[in-house]
């Protein structure tokens, strides 16, 4: 949806990559491009969330670490209101309610509760919800968490690139 939302907006070219890295970093390369990224991501985790898509192998993920009894949590940088969004939608509101849609919160579905699912305001406060939770493992599609200095050293990273390729990683790497 990102990059379909650029390509409308003009932010980018027809043909630019679909990966979300490569779309922040084109549109970042703009005219004032930090502030015009500030405003997609406003409009696609606002007033847009409720067209997007579970992505291909999420659900398949999520439910083999259920089969093999693994705690999942949901940890995000994302603050209550993007800085550029005329329409003042709560992005924590819109997360919870298209989860809520796509059956995050159904034991048939992918059988998170509400407790496992944590909205942070900043990267700071991410890495510490990391670290307080004693998690083993951490996807990101940020390398900049990762990076961080108070990442915390024992947490095995993966950089995400799709579901098959964390799936695979993951359950095939691990011994």
């Amino acid at each position: 949806m990102i990059h379909q939302t650029a390509l409308e907006r003009g932010l980018i070219a027809a043909g630019t990559d679909a990966g979300k890295r490569t779309v922040r970093d084109q549109i970042r390369l703009l005219p004032d491009g930090d502030v015009e990224w500030q405003k997609l991501q406003g409009l696609i985790y606002g007033p847009r969330m409720s067209q997007a898509q579970l992505m291909t192998g999420a659900a398949e993920f999520i439910r083999e670490c259920r089969a093999r009894t693994w705690p999942i949590y949901i940890v995000s940088h994302k603050t209550e209101f993007a800085g550029y969004d005329d329409t003042r939608t709560n992005l924590r509101d819109a997360a919870l309610t298209w989860m809520t849609s796509q059956r995050f919160f159904e034991p048939a579905g992918l059988g998170f509760s509400r407790d496992q699912v944590f909205f942070e305001s900043t990267r700071d406060a991410k890495i510490a919800r990391i670290r307080a939770l004693g998690c083993t493992h951490f996807i990101d599609d940020l390398e900049e968490v990762f990076l961080e200095p108070s990442f915390p050293p024992d947490v095995r990273k993966f950089l995400f690139v799709s579901w098959s390729a964390v799936h695979d990683d993951l359950f095939t790497s691990r011994g």
